[in-house]
């Protein structure tokens, strides 16, 4: 088992790709190796919960899952592992994601998965949220956050200063 922080990110469709390469983008800006696969609780049972079970040996310490619709892959894949999984309701129905967020967030007691924001910047905040679980054993990426954090609030300052002339 790898030693190294390590992400997996699970969509239910390669429709779903868009949105979930917010993520992707993170964990690339924090060199966070990380895999794609595509796998659904309803079409692709079997492999969801082998892909759970084995995610552990495989050296993951976070599962990153999309979803939309009635949204059950974060659920499903939180059954059947102990490490943290978090889902990103993906908007891909006449709900614009209601549903899916809905059915991501009302996990029963004893089950969790943490339930991010709808669609991109569900995504983009859920490999955040993996960065920062990550950082507690791997202190480099603590420095890293602080750094990225910085470079937000340098970015606002600038828009401001812009705004400023303008007037």
């Amino acid at each position: 088992m790898s030693d190294k922080p390590y992400v997996g990110i699970v969509m239910g469709s390669d429709s779903d790709l868009p949105v979930m390469s917010e993520a992707v983008k993170i964990l690339n800006k924090f060199k966070i190796e990380h895999q794609i696969d595509i796998l659904s609780a309803h079409r692709t049972p079997k492999k969801t919960s082998e892909y759970a079970q084995n995610a552990l040996k495989r050296g993951i310490k976070v599962i990153i899952a999309g979803a939309g619709g009635a949204a059950h892959l974060a659920g499903n894949l939180a059954a059947w592992t102990i490490l943290p999984v978090l889902g990103v309701p993906i908007d891909s129905s006449p709900l614009k994601g209601l549903d899916a967020l809905l059915s991501t967030v009302q996990m029963p007691g004893g089950v969790p998965v943490a339930t991010l924001g709808i669609g991109k910047s569900g995504a983009k905040n859920a490999a955040l949220l993996a960065v920062q679980i990550l950082s507690l054993k791997y202190p480099e990426l603590q420095e890293k956050l602080l750094l990225f954090r910085k470079e937000m609030e340098e970015g606002i300052d600038k828009k401001n200063a812009a705004l400023s002339i303008q007037c």
